[in-house]
């Protein structure tokens, strides 16, 4: 009876989120996730572009090499992106920073898709307790949103190399940012990643060896099968699928899937904490399953919570409180 309920207010809750979304056209949009290649064709043209580009490990590497133009006002950090897209708000870096006082460690957080607003009890608690939180702002989202849009939807949208662009352009974000925390002294830098953000939070952890805890919130592997499956994004599947089946796009979109990270994820030195739920019908177990088996064939240090609620009722008690108490427990240990 419980979990009926639960599973009724999920759905009443992807029902708002449904607000505003609607089919788009298909579009390949190469030059946006690829800047060198030339005019492509076909979908084919496209998948052996995203294949040089996965196995391209530079690939989420600083473009500019500019780490400048930083400006802090009080608990306010922004900064220029290293991708300049055709959307002027979404070119300048937006992130919020509660102090800990202390210097020992950093907690970046990224949030999920068509977030509204940053998490003020997460970065009140994480801070009293003596880590510092930045909740930066992922493309399109925040100060960053598009003149007019309704929810993010050149985040992830049925527009290929925009998606590839916008996850690429967090990542560079991410990275430019914890170079920032640690020129400015700190010891420790954790990343959280919640939903969509975890994907961001994923490939920073895997490229980036200042990272020495990922916490990834409600994740998976493949994007492609997220988008495909999930319950959020029925827009978008709906604009795909008359152009493209689920294996082309697998390929597409093969740079994005944390599965192709498995190993990067395993490096020395680096603490995995994954929090799933086990109703979630925006990221399919089953996917979430098959991440973590490629996970631990990689001889990853994992943490895993599983609990028995849906992917939005993760946020109400008392799921927020288990999920909280754990990612404590992560980050706490030494």
């Amino acid at each position: 009876m419980y979990h009926s309920w639960l599973d009724r207010w999920d759905e009443q809750r992807a029902r708002r989120g449904d607000e505003g979304k609607k089919a788009t056209d298909f579009e390949l949009d190469a030059e946006r996730a690829f800047p060198d290649a030339k005019t492509v064709a076909g979908i084919a043209e496209f998948c052996v572009l995203a294949d040089d580009a996965t196995a391209d490990p530079t690939f989420f590497d600083n473009l500019s090499g500019d780490d400048q133009g930083f400006e802090r006002q009080g608990e306010w950090l922004r900064f220029p992106s290293d991708i300049s897209t055709d959307v002027e708000e979404n070119n300048v870096v937006w992130a919020s920073i509660t102090d800990s006082g202390s210097l020992d460690q950093a907690l970046v957080v990224f949030h999920h898709w068509n977030a509204r607003a940053r998490n003020r009890q997460i970065a009140s608690f994480f801070s009293k307790r003596g880590i510092t939180v930045v909740e930066i702002a992922m493309p399109y989202h925040f100060e960053r949103s598009r003149p007019g849009s309704l929810h993010a939807d050149y985040m992830l949208s049925a527009n290929l190399g925009r998606t590839i662009q916008s996850v690429r352009q967090a990542v560079l974000d991410g990275r430019k940012l914890i170079r920032w925390l640690k020129r400015e002294g700190y010891r420790d830098i954790s990343v959280l990643g919640m939903s969509l953000g975890s994907w961001v939070a994923g490939i920073i952890a895997a490229q980036d060896l200042a990272v020495s805890k990922a916490s990834l919130f409600l994740t998976a592997g493949s994007l492609a099968d997220m988008v495909w499956t999930g319950r959020a994004t029925r827009s978008i599947r709906d604009s795909l699928e008359p152009a493209i089946g689920l294996t082309d796009l697998r390929r597409a979109w093969g740079p994005l899937n944390l599965e192709n990270f498995a190993h990067s994820l395993a490096r020395l030195g680096l603490d995995l904490h994954v929090v799933l739920a086990k109703r979630d019908k925006v990221v399919l177990p089953a996917i979430s399953e098959s991440f973590l088996e490629r996970l631990m064939g990689a001889g990853a240090k994992l943490n895993i919570l599983e609990l028995s609620c849906g992917h939005y009722s993760l946020s109400i008690p008392p799921y927020v409180l288990f999920a909280s108490l754990s990612l404590r427990r992560f980050l706490s240990r030494i």
